[in-house]
């Protein structure tokens, strides 16, 4: 089968103006044939906007509590602003994008996450099901697809729902067409020994080792669900998944920089 790269923004690149740009560069320079997927999180722009409109904000185990002014805010800021700014810069580059939200073309459907405890996230949503086939048909037509994580429950409600597991089911999901390489590019050069010190980088996690990392409490908490994601991933037929930093894109993509995620 023909490749195909999901690729994750993570949103500490999408606030640095620098990193990203650069990122966005060698994105587009990708070169191989592999049809190519991007999806974003939101950054730190929303917050100061919510901010600024006295929309006061929530987190709670770093998920922010999406009320209903808020869901205006997200959705204005990562299905618009963030989503058609990383699309211009793609067709400056030379690479043709297209952007969407969960709600275009039926992209990603979700539902409003259940109440758990004495949390309700409000409009935060959970995947159900990604189109794949909407997606398959953009790639055929050397389409690249940047995907905003903004979701919809086919109900007309609209979804704020996290980047990374939006990453996680859409390269689930286009694996019955593609072998798909599962990335997660953020600011950090891959799982790290030591999260202060980026020269630690573990090279390769299959899962014993990773029961052994956890148990041993030497992944520090923001890791663990990337890592969950990842081992999801991969039991569902995706061929590879890496953690790394967005600025060594080709050296991840090449096995040379970064975390490889593997299932034996």
């Amino acid at each position: 089968m023909k490749e195909a790269y999901v690729i994750k923004i993570g949103g500490n690149i999408i606030d640095d103006e620098e990193k990203l740009s650069a990122f966005l560069e060698s994105f587009a320079a990708l070169q191989n044939g592999a049809a190519r997927i991007l999806v974003h999180g939101g950054g730190k722009l929303a917050t100061k906007l919510a901010e600024k409109a006295g929309i006061a904000q929530q987190l709670v185990d770093g998920r922010r509590i999406t009320d209903a002014e808020t869901l205006k805010i997200v959705t204005m800021v990562y299905a618009g602003y963030i989503n058609k700014n990383i699309v211009a810069r793609l067709q400056a580059n030379g690479c043709n994008a297209i952007g969407l939200s969960g709600a275009d073309g039926n992209a990603v459907l979700a539902h409003k996450r259940i109440v758990s405890g004495n949390t309700d996230y409000g409009f935060a949503g959970d995947v159900d099901e990604v189109n794949a086939p909407l997606l398959n048909t953009l790639l055929e037509q050397n389409f690249t697809v940047v995907l905003a994580p903004i979701t919809h429950d086919k109900k007309g409600q609209l979804l704020n729902t996290n980047a990374d597991t939006i990453a996680q089911e859409t390269a689930k999901a286009l694996s019955a067409f593609y072998d798909v390489t599962l990335i997660y590019s953020f600011e950090k050069s891959g799982v790290l020994l030591d999260a202060g010190d980026d020269s630690t980088v573990i090279a390769t996690i299959n899962p014993a080792a990773y029961r052994e990392l956890k148990a041993a409490q030497k992944i520090f908490a923001g890791m663990i669900p990337k890592l969950d994601n990842a081992f999801a991933a991969l039991d569902s037929g995706v061929k590879k998944v890496v953690i790394g930093k967005a600025e060594a894109l080709k050296q991840l993509l090449s096995g040379n920089a970064g975390t490889t995620i593997i299932n034996e």
